[in-house]
């Protein structure tokens, strides 16, 4: 098998865990096993943050090093089960789901004037980009100051995604979220929530996160006078 086989496979496997452990498998233990003769409202919430919270942990094992974002998803799911348990308005859902994305919005703001701009890390990293060989280029031709205008001009499409997210999420949030908080209708309402998360948050989102990557791809191409191919990571 090549490399690139590899990992095209390492990736539909991390996408298909991420799918499973963070969104099915929550969703219908919420959705199913909430009615007080089965677990009831409060166990089964439990139950269903279970396997996000594991799938992270594993996954930051088995990366073997500490992921920020990963970091982030299991704090974000533990704030959610603690908000559901001590059955606080679901008025403190909302902020929460709206306040994490607006952060990482913000985050890669500010820290496009820094050396390490975040919109690298999340579109442009090593794993995807040979940064020797597209720095000696960028070098050779005299364009860095051309090249970091235009990962700033990429750090706006990637902050608005996160911007959309945080909106899209505050309200679904409170669109669904209608019932007591502790309540078995409560507990489906948000299984419906995190179901609905993917279409209507994740996928809006992508849409700008690869219009950004290709953006970038582009003036790669454009700035260099290369093709692109000289400078992707093909291990």
């Amino acid at each position: 098998m090549t490399s690139t086989n590899q990992s095209a496979q390492k990736q539909n496997q991390g996408f298909f865990g991420n799918l499973a452990f963070n969104i099915i498998i929550p969703v219908v233990i919420m959705s199913y096993t909430s009615s007080d003769d089965l677990l009831g409202p409060a166990w089964s919430i439990v139950a269903a943050l279970v396997f996000p919270i594991g799938y992270g942990l594993w996954d930051l094992k088995q990366s073997g090093k500490v992921n920020g974002f990963s970091v982030l998803g299991i704090i974000s799911v533990l704030l959610t089960g603690g908000i559901s348990l001590l059955k606080l308005p679901a008025e403190y859902i909302a902020i929460k789901e709206a306040a994490i994305p607006a952060l990482i919005g913000i985050a890669v703001l500010v820290t496009q004037y820094t050396k390490k701009p975040l919109v690298k890390m999340l579109i442009l990293n090593d794993q995807i980009i040979n940064w020797n060989a597209l720095n000696d280029a960028l070098e050779r031709t005299g364009k860095e100051q051309e090249f970091r205008r235009k990962v700033a001009n990429s750090s706006y499409i990637v902050a608005t995604s996160f911007f959309v997210s945080s909106a899209l999420n505050y309200i679904l949030a409170k669109v669904i979220l209608v019932s007591e908080p502790g309540t078995t209708a409560y507990t489906e309402e948000l299984g419906r929530m995190t179901a609905l998360s993917y279409p209507v948050i994740v996928i809006p989102s992508m849409i700008l996160l690869v219009t950004a990557l290709w953006y970038l791809f582009n003036q790669i191409g454009k700035i260099t006078g290369e093709d692109l191919d000289n400078f992707l990571n093909h291990q």
